[in-house]
């Protein structure tokens, strides 16, 4: 079994690297549409509305890679997957491109055939309890039953804490997010344990929200970003700079709103931002204005944060470490020049 493994993981890699030489930049620009991985369903990060329409800052990371690649956030095929199918589907080559709440590692960064190509947001891994629990911390749930989703780093979070600290626990593994708060709903366990942004999620699924609180524990780093294969540079560079663009954007106060008026601007780097000077779309091969394309469609980091995990959306999280570097957090871009 371990053997076949291995040759299962020794065929995705060459059929990466296959995929890698022939150019996914090219590839998509040849198709007209990005093919995106997302999650199956997760409140403020890749959900459909009752029309069907993705929305999330997860899917805002694929939208601002089509707006530079394509010129049209519409112009993507959404490919929803769980935990256990989202790596193989970017190694076959199923997507192109993986943004689906998921840790940067190293043993994924190096093992897998993958590049981390930014942080779209910081999380950590928490707890939520039924406040019937009478529980204040984290470390008062030895002995309890957590469900948890497979395929995560969440089991083996958990399991180094609580081996820390010297406690007993027991799990109950599901296969979806869905699945996940149903099965703490419906008191398959006395926990839910997942990254925070997650929980605040998922408690929205919960028949009684108000029935349950996330406890201030934080057990884990969980940078969270867009994933591509590795041996591909140009496509690598285009999702890493399409993510720096809406950083830079917020840092700069360009948004989505007043954009066209920021193009009017004497400020070398503003005028750089949006394509009107210094390299513009040379080096990425992209349009010139790719960068005003996705600051036009998508917005900057801020607008795409709270309209759908801040305080403009119902899970109303704070920006906390998702701050800008200069105002308190850790979320930083390189110069554009």
């Amino acid at each position: 079994m371990k053997k076949m493994s291995f040759i299962m993981v020794a065929v995705f890699l060459m059929i990466s690297a296959s995929l890698a030489a022939a150019g996914t930049l090219d590839e998509v620009k040849k198709r007209g549409q990005l093919v995106c991985g997302v999650s199956t369903g997760l409140p403020g990060f890749s959900i459909t509305d009752e029309k069907g329409v993705w929305h999330g800052i997860d899917v805002d990371g694929c939208k601002a890679v089509a707006a530079a690649v394509l010129g049209d956030v519409s112009k993507i095929k959404y490919v929803p997957l769980n935990s256990k199918e989202r790596f193989t589907a970017l190694q076959s080559g199923e997507i192109d491109l993986l943004v689906r709440g998921t840790t940067w590692t190293m043993h994924r960064d190096t093992a897998l055939g993958m590049n981390f190509a930014g942080v779209n947001y910081y999380d950590g891994q928490g707890f939520l309890v039924k406040k019937s629990l009478g529980v204040k911390s984290a470390k008062e749930l030895n002995g309890a039953t957590f469900c948890i989703q497979a395929g995560t780093t969440t089991e083996l979070n958990l399991a180094d804490y609580f081996a820390n600290n010297k406690m007993k626990y027991e799990t109950v593994v599901f296969d979806t997010h869905d699945q996940t708060a149903a099965g703490f709903d419906t008191g398959r366990c006395d926990c839910l344990t997942s990254d925070q942004s997650q929980l605040y999620g998922l408690r929205t699924h919960l028949k009684d929200p108000a029935s349950a609180v996330v406890l201030p524990d934080v057990i884990s780093k969980e940078p969270l970003g867009p994933v591509v294969r590795q041996g591909d540079d140009g496509w690598f560079n285009v999702v890493r700079w399409s993510l720096f663009a809406m950083l830079n954007a917020e840092e700069m106060g360009v948004t989505s709103a007043n954009v066209d008026e920021m193009k009017k601007s004497d400020n070398p780097a503003i005028r750089r931002l949006v394509g009107l000077e210094g390299d513009k779309g040379g080096s990425l091969n992209l349009p010139d204005d790719w960068s005003y394309q996705i600051i036009k469609q998508v917005g900057n980091y801020a607008e795409s944060f709270e309209r759908n995990v801040g305080q403009d959306s119902p899970l109303k999280i704070a920006r906390g470490l998702n701050a800008l570097w200069n105002n308190g957090g850790i979320q930083y871009a390189p110069p554009m020049r």
